[in-house]
């Protein structure tokens, strides 16, 4: 299973303001969620970024929680003209277990248009999560579907492992239901050693001081938890480095994350 899940796992190239830091780095964190021991923290890990498609987490939360989102298979939503469509996994009909795992971006978008600008505003406050900004893009009022995708909204590493030991503890503002069927979305691995781990990549391209994509530089995000016997770690890896054409930052990321993560966690 660990194998199988190095397979390609689709994620996109969202445009972000230029980063503090212009060399390469890489940021691990672990952490666990009963007690908030930090059980690991590497590298460059309080810049904040775009969570690009690990933001998914959090709005299949709110989407369970409101209702619009019914089990793993339903809403099914169909494809329609004008939708975002850069790969061929998202030209079809979608459902909640297809969006996390495609990273289906129009599916997110049809979940925060039907909680509406406040609602989505009003959970993300309440989760805490990043720096709460919704504005979208300067001028084009459009932060109900892109403050995520590269643009307004941003999070640490060690902001998502906070938002990811209150989804472990159950101490967000969502019902059980909720916090259940998100997990049950979730793409997930069993490791070696029998820890479970639930996972969600993310990618975005950095930009140039003009404002225009950098054609090197590329951002990789994998975050989650992992759980056995009763125990939950959460974790989050952040990546800044070259891009590579045979595979995606959030790819590289998690495959990486996945590698360490054994000999991290028996070491627990």
């Amino acid at each position: 299973m660990f194998a199988a899940s190095l397979a390609f796992q689709p994620a996109l190239a969202w445009r972000i303001a230029p980063a503090a830091s212009q060399t390469p780095f890489v940021c691990t964190v672990l952490m666990d969620a009963a007690s908030g021991r930090e059980l690991a923290r590497e590298g460059h890990c309080e810049e904040r970024v775009t969570p690009a498609s690990t933001f998914n987490i959090p709005v299949a939360l709110m989407g369970y929680d409101s209702g619009f989102l019914r089990s793993e298979h339903a809403p099914v939503l169909p494809f329609k003209g004008g939708y975002p469509a850069y790969i061929p996994s998202w030209r079809a009909a979608t459902d909640p277990s297809s969006w996390l795992q495609n990273s289906v971006l129009w599916y997110a978008q049809q979940v925060t248009a039907q909680l509406g600008a406040r609602r989505f505003q009003d959970y993300v406050a309440r989760f805490g999560y990043g720096n709460q900004d919704l504005s979208g893009d300067p001028g084009k009022a459009n932060g109900l579907s892109q403050s995520w995708v590269g643009s307004s909204l941003r999070i640490s590493p060690l902001e998502q492992v906070a938002f990811l030991r209150q989804l472990a503890n159950r101490t967000l503002p969502v019902s059980e239901q909720a916090y259940a069927l998100t997990e049950r979305i979730m793409p997930r691995q069993v490791l070696e050693n029998g820890w479970e781990v639930f996972g969600k990549t993310g990618t975005a391209s950095a930009l140039l001081p003009d404002g225009a994509d950098d054609p090197a530089r590329q951002y990789g995000w994998y975050v989650g938890w992992a759980k056995k016997e009763g125990r939950t770690v959460v974790f989050a890896r952040l990546a800044m480095d070259t891009k590579q054409p045979e595979a995606m930052g959030g790819a590289r990321s998690r495959e990486a994350m996945l590698r360490e993560l054994p000999a991290r966690l028996d070491a627990l």
